[in-house]
This record gives C-alpha cells, sequence and structure tokens, in this order.
C-alpha cells in the first residue's frame, strides 16, 4: 500500500480514530548485519500523536477512548492508512486496531 503524503501542519481525527507517529525501524539486526531498505519490516510500534472523541453509541453518546496523546502503543500489521508529513512516517487507525499499550 502506498503512503499518502499531506502537505499540512496539524491532522485531527475524527470518531474512534488515532493518528500515530511509527517509530522508526531497525537498521541492522541483533548480530550487526545492516539491512537494506527493501528488508525491514514496517513497525508495529508508535506513539500517539492525536485522538478522535471517540466511538459514538447507539444512544447518540460518545465512548471514552482507552488511549490517550503520548502512549506508546501496538497496532495491527496490516491496519490503517500510512501517511506522510514531511520526513515523518505516520498510521491513521481505528482505536480497534490497536493492541496494547507498551512501556
Amino acid at each position: 500500500m502506498a503512503a499518502i503524503t499531506l502537505g499540512v501542519s496539524t491532522v485531527k481525527p475524527l470518531g474512534d480514530r488515532v493518528f500515530v507517529k511509527v517509530n522508526p525501524s531497525e537498521d541492522k539486526t541483533a548480530g550487526g548485519i545492516l539491512l537494506p531498505d527493501v528488508a525491514k519490516e514496517k513497525p508495529q510500534v508508535g506513539e500517539i500523536v492525536a485522538v478522535g472523541l471517540g466511538k459514538r453509541n447507539d444512544d447518540g453518546s460518545r465512548a471514552e477512548p482507552d488511549i490517550k496523546v503520548g502512549d506508546q502503543v501496538l497496532y495491527s500489521k496490516y491496519s490503517g492508512t500510512d501517511v506522510k508529513l514531511g520526513t515523518d512516517d505516520y498510521v491513521l487507525l481505528s482505536e480497534k486496531d490497536i493492541l496494547a499499550i507498551v512501556s
């Protein structure tokens, strides 16, 4: 999937979506072997940069998100939409695609 490149300064997710800054992938293995760009896997860990208002319930109220800005999270490998802002990589995904908060 190709990344979307945006020329904006802020992104505000809607509903139960979150905007995650992707942590950079490793440049070399534990044994010290340098990896070319094509051999690197897409990282699954990132930092929450922005959070939507939450999912709307059947009665019209909003469910409070379980995560907050600044949390380090582990998310599903093939979820969300890849976004590139400047030189940084981000992913826009639903809160349900977040598997865990990591520290």
